[in-house]
């Protein structure tokens, strides 16, 4: 016995309203996953780019030939939260007479030591060494590049004198005095840019 037959029915067509319910939980998903991604990577950035380290590009000639006009260093902010900065390393700092501008100098005189300078040389002048020191800055400047000027600057126990490598044409200690800790950034780490004069720096 054959079975009956019946009309063919015709194909189910999806209403396009049940695909709206999951089409918006899916943007909504997505949309929420792309703002914790934000957030997180925001945790991690900024905490980083604010305590611990920070791009500057120096511009102008002072601290020639260690650092060239335009170049990309990267500032460790960190190190200084655990010991002071020591003699020949390169600092950040804001401008003692105008804190809205930030300098680069190397570190040459410590807190507690009297700085002479005179027949264009330095001289360190401590505990240890009394009668004075000349300083050796063999390590970074050519030894013909001469330290112009006659000052003699105490320095306090917080407080550091800053020289740029370019002596003839920098902006430093010998001018505005004394460098307070307080106004010190951090130290010159990494040179980024360019990339064949990409560097570390430790203090010399």
């Amino acid at each position: 016995m054959n079975n009956p037959t019946t009309d063919p029915q015709p194909p189910m067509q999806a209403d396009p309203t049940d695909v709206t319910p999951s089409f918006f939980a899916a943007v909504g998903r997505f949309a929420l996953e792309l703002v914790e991604i934000v957030v997180i990577s925001l945790a991690i950035i900024l905490p980083i780019r604010y305590f611990l380290i920070q791009p500057f590009y120096v511009k102008g000639a002072s601290m020639e030939p260690t650092f060239d006009d335009h170049e990309y260093l990267i500032i460790d902010e960190l190190s200084y939260r655990f010991r002071a900065p020591e003699r020949g390393e390169v600092v950040v700092f804001r401008y003692p007479l105008d804190p809205r501008q930030y300098f680069i100098k190397r570190v040459v005189g410590l807190p507690g030591e009297t700085v002479k300078i005179s027949g264009e040389r330095v001289l360190i002048i401590n505990e240890e060494f009394p009668q004075g020191m000349p300083l050796d800055e063999s390590a970074y400047l050519p030894a013909e590049v001469p330290t112009r000027g006659d000052r003699t600057v105490a320095l306090g126990p917080e407080e550091y004198f800053v020289l740029g490598d370019n002596r003839s044409a920098s902006l430093d200690s010998r001018t505005f005095g004394p460098l307070p800790l307080s106004h010190i950034v951090g130290r010159v780490w990494i040179r980024g840019w360019p990339l064949d004069r990409v560097t570390v720096f430790r203090a010399p």
